[in-house]
């Protein structure tokens, strides 16, 4: 799983048929502190994350176990939307505080 933000939205009106029904979202990996960090990724959203969330996600072939993403062709999925973390004993995002 890889801790990333959610920055925008993907809209693509022709697809494989069989991703048809499911939401894009634009991804940027962040580091421990918060700061983004890493490469933008589009995942599919598997639990009806927003703009501004922070969440996890799984890509590689994990991306396609879940009820959603079953047997589709996807590289990436949203499968959880983060309410805290802490590194070494100090919380550096609480959800509702650091938004």
């Amino acid at each position: 799983m890889v801790l990333a933000k959610v920055i925008g939205t993907v809209v693509a009106t022709r697809k494989e048929p069989s991703m048809e029904g499911l939401k894009f979202m634009m991804l940027r990996q962040v580091d421990a502190e918060g700061k983004e960090s890493g490469s933008f990724v589009v995942a599919v959203d598997a639990i009806g994350c927003g703009v501004g969330e922070y969440v996890l996600y799984a890509s590689g072939s994990s991306a396609r176990q879940t009820r959603m993403t079953d047997k589709r062709p996807c590289d990436a999925v949203i499968m959880a939307i983060v309410d805290n973390w802490e590194v070494g004993g100090e919380f550096k995002y609480k959800k509702g505080v650091n938004d």
